[in-house]
């Protein structure tokens, strides 16, 4: 929806309101005309928000300037233009150069130079309006960014304490296989050594090494790679089988919980 502009003219003679309002007919503005200052606020207190404020510069009571510096005060994004057709250029740029007045106007003025000066100013105004918009838009954007950073944080120490927990549980499962008075030992199912104990590295290598990441052809004596190979379904198999002058019980059985984790385990125990 295209926000109607509407331009308040405050003037105490009436004919130069009478002109104002003839010079914008063909344009789509409101015009609003009050024949004193404090007439000014009042309408602008009922009609805001108004764009632009066009103001003589002596009025009685209170003078233009004054008029739109309590406007600025109040309203502050309105853009305000004084019109004057007396010598008071020094008090009107002095006004101008604080700030509180965006252009002035001397009167008789051209009513094309006064038209475009109308113009240009509105573009000033709606400029800012989008300026602020935008930087309320971004400042929103800012907080909800803040927001999620501050869940990610919280997100990442959970799974970081999360993993860290996990990393102690792993350790101390591998402390219970190193610990435990018999051989462990996992294969996948490309006869791959993904698990060793302490004591299935001292049975099948020379220095306790780990056996972990070899293949078990490599390693393993030929009649445990047989055992291996023929284990299947869900049954555990068991038999004693003798190596390095020395009898084990040997169970071993194929893992189906997961397809992800898929192999065979075995177990062997000195008797």
């Amino acid at each position: 929806m295209i926000e109607q502009v509407k331009i308040l003219c405050v003037d105490d003679e009436p004919n130069v309101l009478r002109a104002l309002k003839r010079l914008f007919i063909d344009e789509d503005y409101e015009i609003l005309t009050a024949a004193s200052g404090e007439e000014g606020l009042e309408l602008l207190e009922k009609e805001y928000p108004v764009q632009l404020v066009l103001s003589d510069y002596r009025m009685p009571a209170m003078d233009g300037v004054d008029f739109l510096k309590r406007v600025c005060e109040r309203w502050p994004d309105t853009i305000r233009i004084v019109l004057s057709g007396y010598a008071d250029t020094a008090a009107i740029v002095a006004a101008i150069n604080e700030g509180q007045i965006y252009k002035f106007i001397a009167k008789p003025w051209d009513d094309n130079e006064l038209k475009i000066t109308i113009a240009k100013a509105l573009e000033v105004y709606f400029l800012n309006e989008q300026n602020q918009r935008l930087t309320s838009e971004l400042q929103d954007s800012n907080e909800e960014l803040s927001t999620i950073n501050q869940n990610l944080e919280e997100i990442v120490r959970e799974r970081t304490n999360d993993i860290l927990f996990q990393n102690k549980v792993l350790q101390f499962s591998q402390n219970i296989l190193h610990c435990l008075p018999a051989a462990v030992l996992g294969i996948d199912p490309d006869d791959l050594i993904v698990q060793s104990n302490r004591m299935s590295n001292q049975i099948f290598t020379e220095k306790g090494t780990s056996l972990t990441g070899l293949q078990m052809d490599a390693v393993l004596p030929g009649d445990i790679c047989s055992l291996v190979r023929s284990i299947a379904g869900k049954d555990v198999m068991s038999t004693r089988l003798e190596f390095n002058n020395r009898t084990y019980l040997v169970n071993g059985v194929a893992m189906h919980d997961s397809d992800s984790q898929q192999g065979k385990i075995l177990l062997l125990i000195p008797v």
